[in-house]
């Protein structure tokens, strides 16, 4: 029998090919549901294979014991018991007990490792009567991807799968799977505007799967970095989601304080105490029933109490009060946060702008999220203006309108490209005055404009982008007016008596047919 081929990064587009290979096994299974089953049988394998190479290693040293603990933990790989073992759950994919065997191995996994307790899906045994089968044929499926040994780590094999599943799942999901995934494209820009430091604290209070935190490990490792040089700090309400985060920061060895379990961040703030560098989030838009009555009067509502059917400017002012003294936030709204005057939201937005943090403004295309198709826009907020890692910016606020920006990857969904984001966050960090950067900012009609605070009040106080970058100059043709709208007009004419004589001879013919009268 021919040895099965391995999945490396070697082979084009393995994401999507063992994401087809996989979703033909989904049999009777939601997406909501199999999420669950792939992406925890995918972090099993991978834990597995990190511990499997450690311990190939201690087995060739003579000083060292390869069934201790401590020298897995000393090197940061989980350490799995010997039922967990992958080759143990492949060599028992055919038992008529492979859900128990693989709830064991979650359970066992998660005694003998602390900071994934309660973490690991445990539901296995429900599928080992009537999908037995398909789920013996996905363990072989997963087994033969090369998850957790050192060349396929550093190229990050594992985080492509999880990524690239957890954008399927969100997309085969609709509106539900927003709540745990922000495209890529969007949390890089966010990630790159902001331009996290060593040392800094990141904090993010809506965190979903923990894309934020993956893609600011990723930039600091990029700069000069690495993994741990940041500190990172979330909450996250779905306990579902919750439990998605820790394996997907897990996964990559990236520590973070997520709190003991899921809450609300209005309702139970597990970081109460925390004074943040770097807040992103992408939180949920428009929120209802989010807990108002229960808040009347809470220290956050500097600028005012959010009204009790939308939580967007409660959201706001959870993240102001979460910033250190030169801390910046970058997040997500639904595009009316900029010009929305009901229920008290209009004084809010004006007190945040008067106190001076607003300090870019950023309009997107629509077609990017996965839970809505409606357009949305970028704060950029930062609490002191004039701190020395930048110019001093006070009294202005840049504005960038990217709507016409991003291209088609499906017949619904739109990203952002690398020279889309490379645009959108040199105009800002060449406008903020990074130290880096050698060009002068210039406002370009249509795109960008900086604004002083006197010109945003003069439009009351409204955020919208479009409102300050005007209209795209349009290139000269060099036809006259007068002569151009001629042309246009007698193109017209004979178009319409194109169509007049097109819909006689259809006419015609269906009477031929036997139609009409």
């Amino acid at each position: 029998m021919a040895k099965a081929k391995k999945i490396t990064a070697a082979n084009l587009g393995f994401e999507a090919t063992l994401w087809s290979a996989a979703d033909k096994l989904r049999n009777n299974m939601d997406a909501a549901e199999y999420k669950h089953v792939v992406l925890g049988l995918i972090f099993l394998k991978y834990i597995s294979d990190s511990f499997e190479e450690l311990h190939t290693t201690l087995q060739a040293d003579p000083e060292a014991d390869p069934e201790d603990e401590d020298e897995y933990l000393s090197k940061n790989v989980f350490w799995v018991p010997r039922q967990a073992r992958w080759g143990y759950i492949q060599s028992s994919a055919k038992q008529p007990t492979i859900g128990s065997i693989i709830d064991d191995a979650m359970d066992a996994i998660e005694k003998e490792n602390k900071s994934l307790r309660g973490v690991l899906p445990k539901d296995f045994f429900k599928y080992q009567n009537n999908l037995r089968e398909k789920l013996g044929e996905l363990i072989d499926l997963i087994g033969k991807i090369g998850l957790g040994d050192k060349e396929n780590r550093s190229k990050d094999i594992l985080g492509r799968v999880y990524e690239y599943f957890l954008t399927q799942f969100a997309s085969s999901e609709g509106k539900n799977g927003g709540q745990f995934f922000t495209p890529r494209c969007v949390v890089s820009l966010i990630v790159q505007m902001l331009a996290p430091y060593k040392n800094a604290r990141v904090f993010d209070p809506a965190c979903g799967s923990g894309g934020f935190f993956v893609q600011s490990e990723k930039f600091i490792e990029q700069h000069a970095g690495g993994i741990g040089d940041i500190s990172i700090f979330g909450q996250e309400s779905n306990p579902t989601t919750w439990r998605l985060a820790k394996m997907n920061l897990a996964i990559r060895g990236i520590e973070a304080d997520l709190g003991s379990e899921n809450a609300d961040s209005f309702l139970r703030d597990l970081h109460s105490s925390l004074k943040a560098d770097f807040v992103m989030a992408n939180p949920p838009f428009n929120m209802k029933d989010w807990g108002q009555p229960q808040l009347q009067g809470d220290k956050r509502w500097k600028y005012g109490t959010p009204p009790a059917n939308n939580a967007n400017f409660g959201w706001v002012q959870h993240f102001i009060s979460h910033l250190s003294p030169n801390g910046m936030a970058g997040f997500i709204l639904a595009n009316g946060s900029m010009s929305s005057n009901t229920s008290g939201e209009g004084d809010i937005r004006k007190g945040i702008i008067e106190d001076d943090m607003v300090d870019c403004m950023v309009s997107l295309p629509g077609q990017l999220f996965y839970s809505t198709q409606i357009p949305v826009c970028l704060w950029f907020l930062a609490r002191n203006k004039s701190e020395s890692k930048h110019r001093n910016r006070k009294g202005e606020t840049l504005f960038i309108d990217a709507r016409k920006l991003g291209t088609m990857v499906d017949r619904v969904h739109k990203e952002l490209l690398e020279t889309d984001i490379e645009k959108i966050v040199n105009t800002y960090h060449v406008w903020r005055g990074d130290a880096d950067c050698v060009q002068k900012y210039e406002d370009i009609q249509g795109f960008c404009h900086s604004a002083k605070r006197v010109e945003i009040e003069s439009h009351g106080y409204i955020l919208t982008p479009g409102r300050y970058v005007g209209a795209e100059e349009v290139e000269d043709d060099g036809e006259d007016f007068n002569e151009k709208m001629d042309n246009l007009t007698f193109k017209l004419k004979e178009q319409v008596t194109q169509s007049e004589q097109l819909s006689k001879e259809i006419f015609k013919n269906l009477k031929v047919l036997g139609y009409g009268e």
